[in-house]
Order: structure tokens, then sequence, then C-alpha cells
């Protein structure tokens, strides 16, 4: 007969049913209509005509004034960092994305059941203006994948200053069988498919911050 800890640390991990149900539950996938457009290079930008005032406001706008210099070496998007945005949270709670990536699937944020948070992505544009920005988050737990959800980041020019994206306001998972480890694939992609940055990492949602 199994003794009491033993039970209750038995009914704390759930069955595969169960995670197949909250997969189902998060079937489709999160995404907002988004309709790209035409892709210019940063050249094609500044020589529009110059003489169109509502013209020369949009470049302003998307450029942000006059070019910065490139460096030829460094691509065209870096995501920098990745931020856990939670007001209740005791330490800050950021991934360095030009650190070491694999570092990050030996360890795990800890986040209190419940809590309320946003995910911040940092990221520069250097060069040309980069067109459909999209943040694709998969949420594994066990090794079944349990939800997906597409972010449209948009379109931006380059700059030297870095960009910031939030997700919307989510909930950490609460209850006995949220309370464990889940394993996040992210990937920030546009409109051309190109990877600009692929990263593994891990939440661990625990009854308190520390226990």
């Amino acid at each position: 007969m199994m003794s009491g800890l033993a039970q209750k640390m038995a009914e704390q991990e759930p069955t595969p049913e169960q995670l197949a149900a909250i997969a189902a539950e998060n079937e489709e996938t999160e995404s907002v209509n988004y309709r790209p457009p035409a892709q210019k290079t940063l050249q094609e930008i500044q020589e529009l005509d110059k003489d169109d005032e509502s013209l020369r406001k949009y470049k302003e706008a998307l450029l942000g004034g006059s070019p910065i210099p490139a460096d030829p070496n460094a691509p065209n998007v870096q995501v920098t960092r990745l931020t856990l945005v939670c007001d209740a949270a005791p330490y800050p709670l950021t991934l360095d994305l030009q650190g070491d990536l694999e570092a990050f699937k030996k360890q795990s944020f800890v986040l209190k059941e419940g809590v309320e948070y946003r995910i911040k992505i940092s990221f520069k544009v250097n060069k040309e203006i980069v067109s459909g920005l999209k943040y694709v988050q998969q949420t594994l737990r066990k090794g079944v994948r349990i939800d997906k959800s597409d972010y449209m980041v948009g379109s931006y020019g380059p700059r030297p200053n870095e960009y910031d994206f939030l997700t919307p306001l989510e909930e950490a998972p609460k209850g006995m069988l949220a309370r464990g480890t889940y394993n996040l694939k992210s990937e920030f992609t546009d409109d051309d498919k190109h990877d600009h940055l692929s990263w593994e990492w891990n939440l661990n949602i625990k009854k308190e911050w520390k226990d």
C-alpha cells in the first residue's frame, strides 16, 4: 500500500492522458492576423520621393531620422535578451541571449504559481528594414507539447537603440498538477522565415518563489 507521501508525490505528476488533454485545449495556435508590407531595402526607402511630406515623416518614423552606420559584420537582427516581467518577482528574471544558449537548458526560472507576467524580447535592427518579425513559443512538459503561441512583433527599421516587444499579460498555471518544470522552445523569425535566433529555456512552477 502506497504511503501518504508517495501517494502525494504520485498525484503531483500529470499522466500522459492529462498532458494530452491540456495540449488539446491549447491546440489552436494563438496568433494575430498580420499582412506584411512590401519589402524595401534601406536604400530604396531613403530614395523615395523627398518632396512628399507624409512620405518623409513615414521614413523618419521607421528609420529614426538620420541613417546610422552599420557594422558590416553584425547580423541585421540581433536578439539580445529575454525578460520575464513580473511585478511580484523578488529578483530579476532575465536571459542574456548573447551568451551561452546551451546553458539555459540546464537551469530554470522559478515562477510562483498563479502570478501574472509578460515575456519581453529585446532586439536590435542594424542595417535594413525587417518585415513581419514574429516570436514563436512552444511549451512542452515531459516531452509533450501542450501549447504553441505565435506573437506578431511587426516591421522595424535600423536604429542604434534596442527595441522591446512585450507579450500580452498571462497567468502562470497553478495547482498541484501544474507545478513542475516546463521546457520552452523559442524562435525569433520573420516573413521570409529567417531564423534570427532559436533557444530553449525552462520554467519551474512552484507553490512559492523559494520552497
